[in-house]
């Protein structure tokens, strides 16, 4: 069997800073909202204001995060965890399960789906490697993963599908619509659930 080697179309060029700023996007919109819509100041301006100090300037918006260098995508995921990108993207932030199902999505989404393995040599993702993704840059824990993991089996199970759903995934008839499809009722039924 002859070596096949993937060429990347245009189409496809995955930019990672994209990628993270979409991740950071969503998990802004995320963020708890005051007790009050009318309450615009945090509680340390309020003090501060009180008790006539200068204003301390907060800040709120997601901290500016750089990409890793397009040739990191090439390197194993596992690598991803012990290199400075953990560092620099999501390093440890926590993610409900919602989340992690979202950006799981979404990652599908800018990366392109994948069958057959965590990830093509293009970049595509299945739906374990777009999990992968998001764990090996910090986005929430392994439990996390596990129990967003939990949901898409429970969603399969209810379909009548006993089957992982990483293996269903890999079956030659899935494309990103079924992957998506699948994601998106898992986090209905999660969000149903809360």
């Amino acid at each position: 069997m002859a070596a096949s080697t993937a060429v990347r179309p245009a189409d496809l060029t995955v930019d990672a800073a994209t990628l993270i700023r979409d991740i950071e996007q969503y998990l802004a919109t995320q963020a708890p909202r005051t007790a009050h819509p009318l309450v615009t100041k945090t509680t340390a301006e309020l003090i501060a204001e009180a008790l006539q100090q200068p204003t301390v300037e907060t800040t709120t918006a997601a901290p500016e995060l750089t990409a890793p260098a397009r040739w990191w995508r090439i390197i194993p995921d596992w690598a991803l965890a012990i290199t400075p990108a953990r560092r620099l993207h999501g390093a440890g932030r926590p993610i409900t399960v919602t989340q992690h199902l979202q950006l799981t999505a979404l990652v599908i989404e800018q990366y392109g789906h994948h069958r057959g393995g965590l990830r093509s040599l293009s970049g595509r993702r299945c739906i374990l490697g777009a999990q992968a993704v998001l764990y090996r840059l910090g986005y929430g824990d392994e439990e996390t993963a596990q129990a967003a993991g939990q949901q898409m089996q429970n969603v399969l199970r209810r379909r009548g599908i006993n089957e992982p759903y990483h293996r269903w995934n890999d079956r030659p008839e899935r494309c990103a619509g079924d992957a998506l499809q699948l994601i998106r009722e898992a986090i209905a039924r999660t969000q149903a659930s809360q």
